[in-house]
């Protein structure tokens, strides 16, 4: 598909599952880099990363909405929000082993959450490195995960089905989503849930 139809692509939410947390592939980084916990203290860092991939529009924008979500749970922070770090210690990518209701039952389920690097970086091999190390953290609390996200981050959405996510499907709208990925992805997506 050429590139100015991939730019055009619709953009429509979609949520993955995976069913299970055995077996979860591992990354290593690469030399420079190194993954570490949030600390007290980090919002700025993760306002910084999440403004950087156009979450935002600005990190005033990101701290607001960092503070609603994650702020009476600052110490799950600390066990469950992950950095990338580059040589000089700047914190150039974030993702956040966090959960929810995936279906609405009540019942939680781990949730990659708010996965984010540094423009300037990706292309490194550092997204993969980053969600293994986010699962293996919901490993220890969860039996299953989930994500949302979009169309538009079919790059994202390859490599979760890599990592054994598939389709959630919640509505009319995830068919239409699914099929745009499988063209744009060159690939079949199985396993609809």
């Amino acid at each position: 598909m050429p590139i100015t139809e991939v730019i055009l692509m619709k953009r429509i939410p979609l949520k993955m599952v995976r069913t299970n947390l055995l077996d979860i592939p591992q990354y290593p980084l690469p030399a420079g880099f190194r993954i570490r916990l949030f600390e007290k203290g980090d919002e700025h860092h993760w306002a910084r990363v999440e403004t950087s991939v156009d979450e935002f529009t600005s990190e005033k924008e990101a701290l607001v909405h960092f503070n609603k979500e994650f702020g009476p749970y600052i110490d799950e922070m600390t066990k469950r929000c992950v950095f990338i770090e580059n040589e000089q210690g700047q914190v150039i990518g974030t993702t956040t082993a966090w959960y929810g209701d995936l279906t609405g039952d009540e019942e939680i389920a781990g949730r990659i959450h708010w996965v984010g690097v540094v423009p300037a970086y990706q292309g490194k091999k550092l997204a993969k490195p980053l969600l293994s190390a986010a699962m293996n953290i919901l490993a220890d609390y969860h039996a299953t995960a989930y994500l949302t996200s979009q169309t538009t981050s079919y790059q994202a959405i390859n490599m979760y089905l890599n990592f054994g996510f598939k389709p959630f499907i919640t509505g009319p709208s995830c068919q239409e989503a699914w099929s745009l990925l499988e063209e744009v992805l060159n690939r079949k997506i199985v396993g609809y849930l």
